[in-house]
C-alpha cells in the first residue's frame, strides 16, 4: 500500500511539473506578472535600432524587404543611416569595411530566404577574415515557421557553421538581450560574424501581427476553441513585457591576454636576437591596441616586418623597416620570427618556409590558427593565445630601450631596392598590346593622395598592385584575407567611404572581379560615395589562364572581352574614362582629372586596357 501511495505521489509530482514546464513554454507563467500593451503603437524594429544606437553604430547596409522594414524605418527614425545596395554580400562585404576600419561591428540587414542566402559567401568571408560583424535577417512568422511560408527555410542551420553565434527571436522582450550579447560575442575572443533571425510577427506592431492570427473559419467544437485559445496565447506572449525598461548599454567585451610570463620570455628571446623578424597580420589591428600606439612600439624596436592583410600600411609608405621582398630569404636567416596575428596556411607554405633553426614566437587569439600545421611543418618555441597587438605593446616596453641591430634591416632594405628597381625596369617595357600594367600602378602609386585607402579585388592584376601599391599609414588596405573572395570591391569601397569621407579610396580591379559588382556604381552615386575604381582590363582571367593554358593546353572558360566598362559607369551616374595605349602620354592627366571628378562628388572608373606581362608574384595577404 505505502508503495503505491509512493508511486501515486511521484506520478502526482510528475504531472505538476508537466504542467508547470507547459505553462513556462506557452509563456503563461511570464503572463502573469508582465503584461501585454495590445494598444501600443510600438514595434520591436525600435528595440533593435535602440540597442545599435546605444553601442555607437552608425550605418546600416540593407538590400530592402518587407520582413525587415521596422528594423530599417527605426534605426533611420534614430540617427542610424541606412545605406541600400544592390546584392545582399555588398551589403555584408560593407559591413566588413566597416568593422574593420572604425574598430566597432559592422551591421547588415536582409530580408528572409534568398536575401539571406545571398549572403552566405561574404559571411563566410567574414568569419574567415576575423572582422566582427552583425548579420540581422528576416524570417517567417514564429507560428508558420516550417508550415511553407513565403522564403521559410531553415536558416539557421545555414549560419550556425559561419558563425559564432546564433539566435532566432521568439518574443519582443528578447530583442534588447538578444542584441545586446550578439554584439559583445562578436567582438570577443577571436572577432567573426553573428546572426540574429527576427521573425516578421516579433518586428511589427501588435494591432498589424494580430490581424494576421486572426482565425476567420475557426473549427467548430471544443478543438476550435483550444486553436483559438492557443493563437491569442501566441500571441500575446509575443508582446508580454516588450516594452519594460531594459538595459542598452554594451556588454564586456573578452579579449585574450598574454600573460606577464609569457612576455618575459619572449623579451628575453629577442634581446638575445642578431637577425630577429616580425610577420603581421591583420590580427593585429584590432582593438583594443590604437594602431597608431602599434606603430610607435614596432619603429621603436628596430626589428624588419612583412606586413600582410589589413596590417599593409601600418608603417608607412617608406619605412627603413618594412620589407615588401624576399621573404623567403629572409626567413631562412633569421634566428627569431615572431608570428603576430600571422597563419601558417598556404601564404607561409603551412608553414615551409620557416627555419628549423629559429626560435619562433607565435601569437593569435585563435587557438587553431594558432596552432595550424604545428603538427606537420614547424614547431612555436613560444605560443601564445592572446591579442598580437596588445602583445607588441608589452614587448616593446619589456624591451626599453633596446633595438634590433641596425645592419640587418638594412641589408634586408637592400634586398628590397634591388628587386623594386628590376620591377621598375619591367614597368618600362612595351606589352605587344595595350598598356603595360606594371606601368599603369606605378604611375598610380605616385598620383594617390597621402590619405588614401586602397581596395583589393581581383587575382592577376591585383597581386601586381600588392607589391607596387604602397598604402600611406595603418588601416589603409581592404583585400578579402584567407578565403581569396572575388566581388569585395564595391562594398569594400563603399563601407571604407562612409567611414573615412574625407580620404580617397581606390577599387584596384581585375576585369573578372569587376562583374561582381560594377552595379553598385548605381549605389556609390545615390550616396554620394564618389570612390575611383581602375580597372585591368586584359579581356581574361589571367590568374587562371597562366597556368591552364601551359599545363591543359587550352584556354576554355579565361577569355573575356575589353568591354566597356566606362560606359556601364557612366550609365550608372558615376564617370567613366578608357584608357588605351595611345592614352598612354595622357595616362598621368588622366588619373589627375578622376580626383578631380572623385573630390566633386561623382564615383569615377579609369577602364585601363592592359596586356601581357611575365611579372608574378605571390598572394596578397598574410
Amino acid at each position: 500500500m505505502e508503495l503505491f501511495e509512493t508511486s501515486l505521489g511521484c506520478l502526482g509530482c510528475f504531472a505538476v511539473g508537466g504542467l508547470v514546464f507547459a505553462a513556462y513554454k506557452l509563456g503563461l507563467l511570464y503572463q502573469l506578472f508582465h503584461k501585454t500593451e495590445i494598444k501600443s503603437p510600438r514595434h520591436g524594429g525600435e528595440s533593435v535600432a535602440d540597442v545599435l544606437r546605444s553601442h555607437g553604430i552608425k550605418f546600416v547596409f540593407t538590400l530592402v524587404g518587407g520582413h525587415i522594414s521596422p528594423i530599417l524605418v527605426a534605426c533611420e527614425k534614430v540617427g542610424i543611416r541606412i545605406v541600400d545596395t544592390r546584392h545582399e554580400a555588398t551589403a555584408v562585404f560593407a559591413a566588413d569595411a566597416v568593422a574593420r576600419l572604425s574598430g566597432t561591428v559592422g551591421v547588415a540587414a536582409v530580408t528572409a530566404g534568398p536575401g539571406l542566402t545571398n549572403t552566405v559567401t561574404a559571411v563566410k568571408n567574414a568569419q574567415m577574415a576575423e572582422s566582427p560583424l552583425l548579420l540581422m535577417g528576416g524570417a517567417a512568422g514564429t507560428i508558420l515557421q516550417g508550415r511553407g511560408a513565403l522564403q521559410d527555410i531553415d536558416q539557421m542551420s545555414l549560419f550556425k557553421p559561419l558563425c559564432k553565434f546564433c539566435a532566432s527571436i521568439r518574443t519582443v522582450r528578447e530583442i534588447v538581450p538578444v542584441v545586446r550579447k550578439a554584439l559583445a560575442v562578436a567582438q570577443s575572443g577571436t572577432p567573426g560574424p553573428v546572426f540574429i533571425e527576427f521573425p516578421i510577427d516579433t518586428l511589427y506592431p501588435f494591432h498589424l501581427v494580430s490581424r494576421e492570427f486572426a482565425v476567420k473559419n475557426p473549427p467548430k467544437g471544443l478543438m476550435g476553441k483550444i486553436v483559438s485559445w492557443y493563437l491569442n496565447n501566441h500571441l500575446m506572449n509575443i508582446f508580454a513585457g516588450a516594452w519594460e525598461r531594459r538595459d542598452l548599454s554594451p556588454l564586456p567585451v573578452d579579449i585574450p591576454q598574454a600573460t606577464d610570463d609569457q612576455v618575459q620570455k619572449c623579451i628575453e628571446l629577442v634581446s638575445r636576437a642578431k637577425k630577429p623578424v616580425i610577420l603581421l597580420g591583420s590580427q593585429a589591428t584590432l582593438p583594443p591596441t590604437p594602431v597608431d600606439e602599434l606603430r610607435s612600439a614596432l619603429e621603436a624596436l628596430g626589428i624588419p616586418c612583412f606586413l600582410g592583410g589589413m596590417s599593409r600600411g601600418m608603417l608607412g609608405k617608406d619605412s627603413p623597416i618594412h620589407i615588401r621582398q624576399n621573404r623567403r630569404d629572409a626567413l631562412k636567416e633569421a634566428d627569431v620570427v615572431l608570428l603576430a596575428g600571422t597563419v601558417c596556411d598556404f601564404r607561409l607554405g603551412y608553414g615551409k618556409v620557416l627555419n628549423r633553426r629559429s626560435k619562433i614566437i607565435a601569437v593569435n587569439r585563435d587557438r587553431v590558427q594558432l596552432l595550424k600545421n604545428s603538427d606537420m611543418f614547424w614547431r612555436p618555441t613560444v605560443a601564445i593565445q592572446g591579442d598580437a597587438g596588445s602583445f607588441l605593446v608589452r614587448l616593446h616596453k619589456g624591451l626599453k630601450s633596446h633595438r634590433c641591430p641596425e645592419e640587418w634591416p638594412q641589408s634586408l632594405k637592400a634586398g628590397d631596392v634591388t628587386k623594386e628597381n628590376v620591377n621598375k625596369a619591367k614597368a618600362n617595357e612595351k606589352t605587344e598590346h595595350h598598356l603595360n600594367p606594371l606601368k599603369v600602378l606605378h604611375m598610380l602609386d605616385e598620383e594617390m593622395s597621402e590619405d588614401s585607402i586602397i581596395v583589393a579585388d581581383g587575382g592577376d592584376f591585383v597581386g601586381s598592385a600588392a607589391y607596387i601599391l604602397r598604402p600611406r599609414g595603418p588601416l589603409r588596405w581592404l583585400d578579402p584575407g584567407a578565403f581569396g573572395t572575388l566581388g569585395v570591391g564595391g562594398g569594400f569601397a563603399l563601407g571604407a567611404k562612409l567611414c573615412r569621407p574625407e580620404s580617397e579610396v581606390w577599387i584596384v580591379y581585375g576585369d573578372g572581379s569587376l562583374g561582381y559588382s560594377v552595379a553598385e556604381f548605381d549605389t556609390f552615386t545615390r550616396h554620394k560615395t564618389p570612390v575611383i575604381a581602375v580597372v585591368g582590363n586584359d579581356a581574361c582571367w589571367s590568374q587562371i589562364s597562366r597556368e591552364q593554358v601551359p599545363i591543359l593546353g587550352s584556354n576554355v572558360a579565361c577569355g573575356l572581352a575589353f568591354t566597356d566598362y566606362h560606359t556601364v559607369a557612366d550609365g550608372y551616374g558615376g564617370k567613366g574614362y578608357l584608357i588605351r595605349r595611345k592614352d598612354e602620354e595622357q595616362l598621368r592627366d588622366i588619373i589627375r582629372e578622376a580626383r578631380k571628378e572623385s573630390q566633386m562628388g561623382k564615383a569615377t572608373l579609369l577602364n585601363v586596357l592592359i596586356g601581357k606581362t611575365n611579372f608574378r608574384e605571390g598572394s596578397i595577404s598574410v
